[in-house]
């Protein structure tokens, strides 16, 4: 650790900045036709993501500033806040059900998703627990197992919401800080296989799941119900070509796509700005994971180091699952795109992370 913190990174300060702007841009154009059917104001979703950017770029500030140290103390606090927090939202009469999920918690217009700040919560915690148990986490009994058992409690909550894409970034990015500790490879497989036979398990016994997972292999079978979404982004998808239909001029928005603002504006994105936006999108996402696994692996300490692979971790698997999703490479899971998406707590606390990993990035030497 330097006595003087040098600059953050700019290249991934800078990615940050530039898919947050696209992404007021896109909330924008995505959602001016549901806003003015459903609230008479084509800048109601504008003026709430400008806000909540606002709120995140204020709390990226704010960690930016915190030397990353700071959190180590207040790894298992976290923890235990966003564990009530997980508890509270399946209490009823206090988390608030939309679409048949019970996700947030709050009053009036003002309401925050316990998964998100789990999300955060879980690296800062993992990389604290970790860098505690380098000598052991080579033994399964006494080193590893120990470490699954807050992973499958949060795992849990969040599963019976229920939300399984954000449960599985969550435990995707846990497997793979395992990995990164020194977790045995041996270890780690037969984890996987018992991991993936719990999602299959989680698939069968909730109808909705299966009929998403039967919708991706072949979403024309039922283009009406359950293979809908993934047949209307493909469509958007198709529709863009090379430079796109021009923004603002998507149709699927015109309520043929659901949820164009949110889970799909990747779609809508890819029809307004074509191979090129895309692109574009997707090149902002690689330089954030190249210079955030910089940061990771230049990192003075075996915490800083596995607390910046976390929170790199942790966007980039979010933003493949959603674009897996939009694409139909993957079946339906609820994952918004990082930066891009409307969101409220999901931006707020994803830019409170990107704060973090500025703040380890200012203690090492970068080219």
């Amino acid at each position: 650790m330097t006595a003087t913190p040098k600059p953050p990174d700019y290249i991934l300060f800078f990615s940050v900045l530039g898919l947050l702007g696209m992404g007021i841009i896109m909330v924008y154009s995505s959602s001016a036709v549901s806003a003015q059917v459903n609230f008479d104001d084509t800048f109601y979703f504008l003026k709430r993501q400008l806000l909540w950017a606002s709120l995140g770029l204020f709390a990226l500030l704010v960690t930016l500033n915190i030397d990353y140290h700071a959190w180590r103390p207040l790894a298992k606090p976290v923890l235990f806040t966003t564990l009530l927090l997980l508890i509270l939202v399946l209490v009823p009469g206090l988390g608030k059900v939309v679409n048949g999920a019970r996700r947030w918690l709050g009053f009036g217009s003002l309401y925050i998703q316990p998964s998100e700040i789990a999300k955060l919560g879980m690296v800062i915690f993992y990389a604290d627990s970790l860098t505690r148990s380098q000598e052991t986490l080579g033994r399964f009994m006494r080193g590893l197992f120990p470490q699954l058992a807050m992973l499958l409690v949060v795992f849990g909550l969040i599963l019976k919401e229920p939300d399984l894409g954000t449960a599985l970034a969550i435990g995707g990015t846990i497997f793979i800080l395992l990995f990164a500790a020194g977790a045995k490879i041996s270890h780690l497989a037969g984890l996987g296989a018992v991991g993936v036979t719990g999602i299959i398990a989680a698939i069968l016994y909730e109808p909705y799941r299966l009929k998403r997972l039967l919708a991706f292999s072949d979403p024309w079978a039922d283009p009406l119900n359950s293979g809908y979404h993934i047949i209307q982004s493909l469509y958007a998808i198709g529709s863009g070509g090379l430079f796109g239909v021009g923004l603002g001029r998507s149709r699927e928005k015109f309520l043929y796509l659901p949820e164009p603002h949110t889970d799909f504006i990747f779609a809508i994105l890819a029809e307004e700005l074509g191979f090129i936006g895309t692109a574009t999108v997707i090149i902002l996402f690689f330089l954030f994971a190249w210079r955030g696994l910089r940061v990771a692996i230049a990192a003075p300490d075996i915490y800083g180091s596995l607390l910046a692979a976390g929170l790199t971790t942790m966007v980039i698997l979010q933003a493949l699952m959603n674009i897996a999703v939009v694409t139909a490479s993957m079946p339906v899971t609820g994952i918004p795109l990082p930066f891009l998406s409307f969101g409220g707590s999901a931006l707020v606390f994803t830019m409170a992370g990107v704060g973090i990993l500025l703040n380890i990035s200012r203690h090492v030497s970068m080219k």
